[in-house]
């Protein structure tokens, strides 16, 4: 949960927030768009993923910006990946995740910003156009939340996990039988609900407490995962491979993520690696 609290004097934070909600209201504008039901731009990349004209814009707004602030490089999901392996501490950004999401009309889409140094995400934003919030994890300290409406600024504070454990679950997850494995091997262990998001969205609702264990078989990339990795790891949760080691971040060939489960707490963990296993027996 978050209590309200005073705005950070943290010089990354005012310099990167006003990027990010201006970037939020750039894709409030094209969903808006979409919706209306005016011409729009959809493409498909290789992997057959989709790739919007929304992406496209808050892509460039960010990249644009960004570059005016801060001297490092950047790795987007929409930009070239070709020199990141020589970057020792760059940004990290998705400028829209969550685009099936969007092109279903369903607002739980994100964007992802983090700053990579060395292997470990060191600071990120995760910002959710569609209720004007955004989710900071500041260099130190707890994490933040902004409301972009009130302009009201609210710290993380830990509350016991309520009864019965939440299973935050892709909408993808529906129809891929690994996850109905999974939580039959959960029912054994303890008493769960299910929540169904799109995107990096369910790393937001593990700090408000409407996800405790978050699964995930199918594939993600680097961009996904690292800004909500970042927030969930300074609250004492974490997001772990099936062997329990926590993902790194511009070491391989690949940006494909493995396969993780991430948890709230140390007792979330220990319960959702053991459902894993019996899952596997």
């Amino acid at each position: 949960m978050f209590k309200t609290t005073t705005a950070p004097q943290d010089p990354m934070i005012l310099q990167l927030l006003p990027i990010v909600t201006q970037a939020c209201e750039i894709l409030r504008e094209e969903y808006q768009r979409y919706c209306s039901g005016a011409d729009f731009g959809v493409e498909h990349k290789s992997d057959d993923s989709p790739v919007t004209q929304a992406d496209y814009r808050a892509n460039h707004y960010i990249t644009q910006v960004l570059s005016q602030v801060s001297n490092l490089p950047l790795l987007s999901e929409e930009g070239v990946k070709s020199e990141r392996m020589q970057w020792q501490k760059f940004w990290l950004l998705d400028p829209l995740d969550g685009t099936k999401e969007f092109l279903h009309k369903r607002p739980e889409f994100t964007i992802n910003l983090s700053l990579v140094d060395g292997s470990k995400t060191t600071f990120a934003i995760l910002a959710i156009p569609g209720e004007y919030s955004a989710y900071i994890c500041p260099l130190e300290g707890q994490p933040l939340k902004y409301d972009m409406q009130t302009m009201t600024w609210y710290e993380y504070a830990s509350v016991d996990s309520e009864v019965p454990v939440q299973v935050g679950l892709s909408q993808s997850a529906r129809n891929k039988p690994e996850y109905g494995t999974y939580l039959d091997a959960l029912a054994n262990l303890c008493e769960y609900s299910t929540y169904y998001a799109g995107s990096a969205y369910k790393f937001c609702m593990m700090l408000e407490d409407k996800v405790d264990i978050y699964p995930r078989f199918h594939p993600t990339c680097e961009w996904d995962t690292s800004a909500g990795q970042c927030l969930i790891e300074r609250i004492g949760g974490g997001l772990v491979d099936f062997k329990g080691r926590p993902f790194i971040y511009n070491q391989r060939e690949t940006l494909l993520n493995g396969r993780f489960i991430a948890y709230k707490n140390a007792a979330m963990k220990n319960l959702a690696l053991k459902a894993l296993k019996q899952m596997n027996h």
